[in-house]
């Protein structure tokens, strides 16, 4: 399949959409949607890069077709919320499937997609290598979640009671009626519960980061860039200024080691499969 067309129409995107479109004409196409001149503008340098990428002068369908989409997809997009990463993802994706379906249908390249797929999943190296990006992700991290959950609840503890205790001068906690120190301890609590969600809900993708790129460093045989992401990590993650130090660093230590273990095997083991 001869797809330099279909490259040339990908730099022609990315170029209009990500370096020359200022941060000006966003906000004003976002701002007035479709009374925009900017969106015009825009739809017009796009499809003139994408029109002289081509090297394709005599072939009008591009240009016709360039145009329209990215104007219809950009003005839908404009009336979206803004800052949903969800809709900008929706958005490079419709671009990208309109350039794919105009190399298809200029290349004539329509009956070489079903071979293509057949070559590629009859493949059991494709299956072995899918699989194991697929454990590596998910699977693995809320596996680690559940083995490392006694630590991470232990921390939860520590800072509640930590929180509950030090703001308060003793006089004031002797005075105070238990029915008062009950809402104050429930609201510290629930407040603690939210500051772990946000954390995991990082921890979560850099877990899926690492152990991806772990996996991906083993297949390729790469194992020194394994030391360096560990090394990295390592640096990042520790900090002098907060409480609970100590646990807080053996927590991270045994969930990263836990993580880079276990991804290294999987590693290991696709490859041999492999």
């Amino acid at each position: 399949m001869e797809i330099n067309l279909l490259l040339r129409l990908v730099i022609a995107h990315l170029l209009t959409d990500f370096v020359l479109q200022p941060k000006s004409w966003v906000t004003d196409r976002e701002e007035k949607q479709g009374k925009s001149f900017k969106l015009y503008l825009h739809v017009i340098v796009t499809t003139i890069v994408a029109y002289a990428f081509s090297g394709m002068y005599s072939n009008w369908v591009i240009p016709i077709v360039i145009f329209s989409s990215h104007l219809l997809i950009d003005y839908l997009k404009s009336k979206t919320d803004k800052d949903k990463f969800s809709y900008f993802i929706a958005d490079q994706a419709a671009h990208l499937l309109v350039i794919i379906l105009l190399w298809l249908y200029i290349e004539n390249n329509w009956t070489d997609i079903s071979p293509f797929i057949q070559q590629i999943t009859a493949s059991s190296k494709f299956w072995v290598i899918a699989t194991g990006y697929l454990f590596v992700s998910w699977p693995l991290g809320i596996i680690i979640g559940k083995a490392t959950q006694k630590w991470r609840d232990q921390i939860t503890r520590e800072k509640v009671t930590g929180t509950a205790v030090l703001p308060m001068q003793q006089d004031t906690v002797q005075e105070t009626d238990e029915e008062e120190q009950i809402p104050a301890t429930t609201e510290i609590l629930k407040k603690t519960e939210e500051q772990e969600l946000g954390l995991a809900s990082a921890g979560k993708w850099i877990g899926i980061c690492e152990r991806v790129l772990i996996l991906t460093f083993v297949i390729m045989s790469q194992y020194t860039a394994i030391g360096f992401l560990m090394t990295a990590k390592s640096i990042l993650r520790f900090s002098e200024k907060e409480t609970n130090t100590q646990l807080k660093t053996e927590y991270v230590l045994v969930g990263t080691l836990v993580s880079f273990a276990s991804s290294a095997l999987i590693g290991v083991l696709v490859q041999m499969l492999l």
